[in-house]
């Protein structure tokens, strides 16, 4: 227990002295890679990212790799974002996550279809001679390990990428998390019958989790795009000049976070209603810091909807906004159960999420969602 305690209070002071230099206003917009600040899954984006503290599965792998370790079994998930709506622009998400022992090994893909750029030149600016596609991904390889019903930590790998025909860059970056839950039924449990004690076997009543994100190598492009033909000092010849590209950082931030759930039920031996409160406050190098509210209401585990906020200083403002969203933030999900005929018991279940981010310009970010789990 003394090692938990001091994996848990290590990355506290290393968020803590991290979050003391993370914020460079001098270098906002300056920092490359910014498609790993999006997030193209559903449920947590319904939510405003706010539940850094208990998201789970699959999803784990964008906020707090430590939700990687809820996995029980196996879980896929598929999504895709209609990113901006009227940009034309796509993103798919596909993740995997299987149990290993006390931990749970994953992986996922991201990757963001752009469409056909019209290719232009010093000579042809408007065009006319053929497109490209720009190429952009995130692979990400992550283990989370519960070492406890309350304590699970994640550390996740990523291979960023991104290349046209003639200029291209990758990265490789890093991940950490840690979530905390504080159970009912740790709460000197006498009986597990839940005739004789309604708290036995419920699920967390509050959690905190503490992510940190994106820490790794600068990156350079390079390529036949950075080349050019000139004519050196009058020379009467052509030579080609090779232009070195500066370096660019990966946009780290760290995120605490912190959730509850109220349960809504009159019989304290049913647990039909929940309804999570979620905050989390985030602190980026490459964009303004943000605070995120949201909540989450379930109905038997079947139904799930969900709303968020997300402040950042000036968001109010058309004209003070550094982004196009809004903060505004909702979403649900429909969790089917697949009973075993024998046991009569949960052996999977299919899960349809659905998202929607609020935008100003472009017409918001819609995303679609499906997870399956077998347990």
């Amino acid at each position: 227990m003394n090692k938990i305690y001091s994996l848990a209070l290590a990355l506290t002071v290393m968020v803590s002295g991290f979050a003391q230099s993370i914020q460079a206003p001098a270098r906002t917009g300056q920092y490359g890679f910014t498609q790993l600040l999006v997030n193209g899954w559903a449920q947590s984006s319904g939510m405003g990212n706010s539940n850094s503290a208990g998201v789970q599965g699959v999803e784990s792998f964008f906020w707090n790799i430590a939700g990687l370790g809820k996995i029980e079994g196996t879980e896929l998930a598929f999504s895709r974002s209609s990113w901006l709506g009227g940009t034309g622009i796509n993103i798919n998400s596909f993740g995997f996550g299987q149990t290993v022992g006390d931990g749970v090994l994953g992986l996922s893909v991201t990757s963001f279809s752009i469409g056909q750029i019209p290719i232009t030149t010093y000579d042809q600016p408007d065009g006319g001679i053929g497109t490209y596609k720009p190429s952009i991904s995130n692979i990400n390889l992550g283990y989370a390990y519960n070492f406890t019903t309350r304590i699970a930590a994640g550390i996740n790998v990523k291979l960023a990428s991104e290349s046209t025909p003639d200029v291209r860059t990758s990265a490789l970056g890093i991940d950490a998390g840690l979530q905390y839950s504080d159970l009912m039924s740790n709460k000197e449990v006498k009986y597990r019958d839940p005739d004789k004690n309604p708290a036995a076997g419920r699920n967390a009543d509050i959690r905190f989790g503490v992510s940190i994100k994106n820490l790794g190598t600068d990156a350079k492009y390079s390529g036949d795009g950075l080349a050019a033909k000139s004519n050196i000092d009058g020379k009467s010849y052509t030579q080609t000049t090779s232009q070195r590209s500066d370096k660019t950082p990966l946009p780290s931030l760290i995120n605490i976070g912190v959730s509850y759930d109220i349960r809504l039920d009159k019989d304290a031996r049913m647990y039909w209603h929940r309804l999570t409160t979620a905050m989390s406050f985030t602190s980026n190098t490459a964009t303004s810091n943000q605070t995120a509210f949201g909540l989450e209401y379930a109905y038997k585990e079947l139904l799930l909807l969900r709303a968020g906020y997300n402040y950042e200083k000036g968001i109010f403002k058309y004209e003070t906004r550094n982004n196009a969203y809004t903060g505004v933030n909702m979403g649900a999900s429909v969790q089917i159960p697949v009973l075993n005929k024998e046991s009569k018991l949960k052996s999977s279940q299919v899960s349809i999420d659905y998202s929607f981010r609020q935008t100003r310009p472009f017409s918001g970010t819609h995303t679609f969602g499906l997870r399956v789990s077998l347990f």
